[in-house]
């Protein structure tokens, strides 16, 4: 799994950051990738990655604010003059339906592919034999939502060389016993799954937020996680427009993480009042966690493999 980030801006486009969008790629454990926001000209920055519009198979939007929104009618049409038939579904508050219907019917634009969306309610809003999704309200200035993803636990590694010695035969009898099953070979012995097989892993545990003051439901859905991705438009010089604008600061994201005994945080949403020589100051007021914390730049991509997130790009 990596977290691919498009946009990191709040508010409006900027020279250094575009307006919000946040990429989930699945492309190892389902060949496809989800997104979470898509501002302003997000298809403009998909240009400048290898990602492909009709592997993208759900968006979650967390509300509708413009800065989160504006960017949707341009992908879902051009996900479809590209001649992507996959299917996709939409997430989003009650409106996200009308807004986006509304939209395309009048400017003409027609897609070709199934396209299904869901106004959602706190919850688990999707569930299959891989992943958990599940929301809850935030504390902005309109409704807005935040994002768990849960990986479910995987089937246990097969141990080769354990099958090897025992001469199970490459080939279907493998699946099996990875699987969990026993089976019996041509000479009647029988080799249960238990003997060559390691522990089941854990799944991964990813909470995206959207907009947000210092809030409870933050705490609770990003209990455990293993990485959090929290707005921190503000810092801590500017907290009163933090609290006026239904926003966070970098600390009030670092302190969310805390609480919520969440391992890793990653900022976005950046106010367009901080350049590049203020990331460093901002990093400095949450120093002190005890767990890492990063400020995420357009087109920076951390990569989650065993159990390590690793920062990779800008």
């Amino acid at each position: 799994m990596q977290l691919l980030f498009l946009g990191t801006g709040a508010g409006m486009p900027s020279k250094q950051r575009n307006t919000t969008a946040t990429v989930l790629k699945l492309l190892d454990e389902r060949g496809t990738f989800w997104m979470f926001d898509c501002g302003e000209a997000t298809q403009h920055q998909i240009l400048h990655t290898t990602l492909k519009p009709r592997k993208l198979e759900k968006l979650f939007i967390t509300h509708l604010h413009g800065d989160h929104i504006y960017g949707l009618p341009g992908l879902l049409g051009s996900r479809s003059f590209l001649g992507g038939n996959e299917p996709l579904t939409i997430y989003g508050p009650k409106g996200i339906k009308a807004w986006i219907e509304l939209t395309l019917a009048t400017s003409k634009t027609y897609v070709k592919y199934p396209l299904t969306i869901n106004e959602i309610e706190e919850g688990i809003i999707f569930e299959d034999d891989q992943f958990i999704v599940e929301a809850k309200p935030l504390e902005h200035v309109i409704p807005c939502f935040g994002y768990k993803v849960t990986q479910k636990t995987l089937s246990p590694e097969l141990l080769i060389e354990k099958t090897d010695a025992l001469g199970v035969p490459r080939g279907p009898l493998l699946r099996q016993l990875k699987e969990g099953k026993d089976v019996e070979l041509a000479d009647g012995r029988v080799v249960k799954s238990a003997e060559v097989t390691g522990k089941p892993k854990e799944g991964f545990q990813v909470t995206i937020l959207g907009d947000t003051k210092f809030c409870e439901n933050s705490i609770l859905l990003s209990n455990g996680s293993d990485i959090v991705v929290h707005e921190g438009t503000f810092d801590l010089e500017t907290a009163d427009l933090a609290r006026l604008y239904g926003h966070s600061t970098i600390v009030d994201a670092a302190n969310v993480c805390k609480e919520a005994n969440a391992k890793h945080l990653i900022i976005n949403h950046i106010s367009a009042r901080f350049m590049p020589s203020d990331m460093k100051e901002m990093l400095a007021q949450v120093e002190h966690y005890d767990f890492p914390v990063y400020v995420a730049d357009d087109f920076a991509e951390f990569d989650w493999s065993d159990r390590t997130l690793v920062k990779r790009g800008n």
